[in-house]
């Protein structure tokens, strides 16, 4: 059955991709999408039905979730984990209040469901790091990472005492051949981006520090898949979601193999300290085993996909072969 879905935060790295992939899925004109900003140049393009939206301002939340008749409400606005340490107090006020009001809309208004992605950064320097589990201890030390345990634990809040059919996962680092910014991971977009422009890169992470990552299809794939999944098969609310774990030497050898005179430096900065206290490594049993997850890319195909793609299907690779 064709579902209507609003999302905010919409103009976002994953934002922009998944309202594409929603239109493609449900019809365009099924899907709103959201932000504080004026209409990206990507969605003119693409005829979206775009609408202006403060989250912290319930009142215009819901006034657009009526005047579209909406189902589902993705709410993916978020201020990123650095950006949040340079202006916690902004990130406090769109994270939390954002979702509270995502909350209340969708209990006030019973919504069909609510979707909002929580992050590895629920972890903290306490929690396990290699191959943590679903349910863990979580103590975040980054404002981010405990607005995302504050999503999960009142999305659960409400789920129980109301019955709304909340779901989240915790995005790993979510690689995109779409230019980044204010992510403790975005070391991994930008390591091609630089690699294409100027052959050289300078790291703010150390060689050696790994992460759990997905490719953006996958993410979106995950996203749709949980969306859609038999509620009545779900003993979670949130969910981890991996595809594999990754550190930035990791892709210095595929790197090099297309741009053999590409160099990498590394100057960790403030951002060392956040990769340090999250996971290295993550444990999706869960997930597989109640909706079903499995991605579709491991690093070799991410790395050919993501320089095919920031090169303008390979036009500035001079013919190398990425195969």
């Amino acid at each position: 059955m064709t579902k209507r879905v609003l999302v905010t935060g919409s103009y976002g790295q994953i934002g922009q991709v998944l309202v594409a992939a929603l239109m493609d899925r449900y019809g365009k004109e099924n899907i709103i999408a959201t932000g504080r900003k004026k209409i990206p140049s990507v969605f003119k393009e693409k005829d979206v039905h775009y609408h202006r939206l403060d989250v912290r301002d319930l009142t215009q939340m819901q006034t657009l979730l009526v005047e579209h008749d909406i189902d589902i409400l993705i709410h993916n606005a978020s201020v990123l984990s650095a950006t949040g340490e340079k202006n916690p107090q902004l990130a406090h006020s769109i994270n939390f209040e954002g979702f509270y009001n995502a909350l209340e809309a969708t209990r006030m208004l019973n919504l069909e469901q609510l979707f909002a992605p929580s992050s590895i950064a629920a972890f903290g320097p306490s929690t396990p790091r290699e191959n943590t589990p679903n349910d863990v201890i979580t103590r975040p030390t980054t404002i981010y990472g405990i607005s995302k345990v504050y999503i999960e634990l009142m999305g659960e809040y409400y789920h129980q005492k109301y019955g709304l059919d909340f779901r989240s996962l915790r995005y790993p680092g979510v690689i995109s051949p779409e230019e980044p910014g204010g992510g403790t991971t975005d070391w991994a977009i930008w390591i091609f981006w630089e690699a294409l422009r100027n052959k050289k890169y300078t790291c703010f992470l150390k060689e050696d520090t790994s992460l759990p990552m997905m490719y953006m299809p996958d993410c979106i794939k995950s996203t749709i898949d949980l969306i859609e999944a038999d509620n009545s098969k779900l003993e979670h609310r949130s969910f981890n979601v991996t595809a594999f774990s990754l550190a930035p030497k990791d892709l210095v050898g595929p790197i090099k193999e297309a741009i053999p005179e590409f160099e990498i430096a590394y100057e960790p900065d403030f951002r060392q300290q956040i990769a340090e206290s999250w996971p290295a490594s993550i444990d999706d049993s869960v997930a597989r085993k109640e909706w079903g997850w499995k991605p579709d890319y491991d690093i070799p195909a991410m790395t050919k996909d993501c320089l095919l793609y920031t090169s303008d299907a390979a036009d500035e690779l001079d013919g190398v072969d990425l195969g």
